[in-house]
């Protein structure tokens, strides 16, 4: 059987041939590969992977409860795009609320925590790759739907905060769908020659299909067709925008639907910005047969640590870019008399 770990935990460097896409992937490292703690040691990864988690967590998970809460509690928030954008949120506390178990995990070299938790870990991993981007293509669509009536001057009856709740629901039930199999794959392995156990997806014989076909399933899944629609989403968007500035004095967008619409966008590109070096790696995995040293564990943990940061760099955004997000929390934060 074919075991993979979890994310940017324990590359492998027990050979001089390394599958790059293992070093970055939510698929994670053969165990049988599982470094000796000098390696660690050595690199200092050992203290500083934690580190970083921690402060990912610790930020993540204050900023995306803050938008959770201020979303939820504020009457003036409850509109269809901030139904999104709490579902990201959502999605982005529940993974940096499971970060604390990889660390520990990291910290002791071994999975102690049993099957059923192990599962558990192993499926939000891959929410996580999967929940962002797809809450963004639904936002994409969104706004190119509210740019398209704008520029036609119609509205839009059907958009409602109660339709943004059933939208949600189904891209949670479609990811769910698309995790499924990880789910199923995931498991406690033990190495029969020191008893050391890892939370790994095990995958049957022949192991290196069923590897290259989960690294394509989530290229594709994960990457490929969302992205595609982004972008063919925007750039019509744009033509629209463009020809309506060419044809008419009057203006595409109005103030508030520009600032949403341009706070989406760069919601986006950050979270592009922060994937797509992780989904790169899998085609060069395709691709290549790379050599492990260094600077390629490094690069792969740098990697793994960009991904994982994008769920705490979202409450920032808003808070930088939507003034009626800014204007909520700060009314809600302020102390008030008995």
């Amino acid at each position: 059987m074919e075991n993979v770990s979890i994310p940017g935990f324990a590359p492998p460097v027990c050979n001089d041939s390394v599958d790059f896409y293992s070093l970055t992937s939510v698929n994670g490292t053969h165990p049988n590969c599982i470094p000796p703690s000098g390696f660690y040691f050595y690199t200092d990864l050992y203290i500083i992977l934690p580190v970083i988690y921690s402060v990912i967590c610790a930020v993540g998970l204050t900023g995306n409860t803050a938008v959770i809460y201020v979303i939820l509690k504020a009457p003036r928030m409850k509109t269809v795009t901030n139904m999104f954008i709490l579902n990201l949120a959502i999605a982005d506390d529940l993974f940096t609320l499971v970060l604390p178990i990889n660390i520990a995990e990291h910290l002791l070299q071994y999975w102690p925590f049993g099957e059923v938790l192990c599962k558990v870990i192993l499926s939000i991993d891959h929410y996580n790759i999967f929940s962002s981007i797809y809450f963004l293509t639904v936002m994409s669509i969104d706004r190119y739907l509210v740019v398209l009536a704008t520029v036609s001057s119609k509205r839009m009856p059907y958009r409602t905060y109660r339709a943004a709740k059933i939208i949600s629901l189904c891209v949670w039930i479609l990811v769910i769908l698309i995790v499924s199999p990880y789910t199923v794959f995931a498991g406690v392995y033990e190495r029969p020659n020191d008893g050391r156990k890892s939370c790994v997806l095990s995958f049957p014989s022949p192991e290196g299909s069923w590897i290259t076909t989960s690294r394509i399933y989530t290229l594709i899944l994960g990457f490929a067709i969302p992205v595609s629609t982004i972008c063919i989403l925007y750039t019509m968007m744009l033509y629209k925008l463009r020809n309506m500035r060419l044809n008419s004095n009057a203006k595409a967008l109005d103030k508030a639907k520009k600032k949403v619409t341009i706070m989406v966008f760069i919601v986006l590109a950050v979270c592009l910005f922060c994937w797509t070096p992780f989904h790169l790696s899998t085609i060069v995995a395709l691709t290549t047969d790379l050599r492990n040293t260094p600077f390629l564990i490094g690069i792969s943990y740098f990697i793994t640590s960009l991904s994982y940061a994008n769920s705490c760099l979202n409450p920032f955004l808003y808070a930088f870019l939507d003034d009626s997000f800014r204007k909520a929390f700060k009314k809600m934060s302020e102390c008030r008399p008995a």
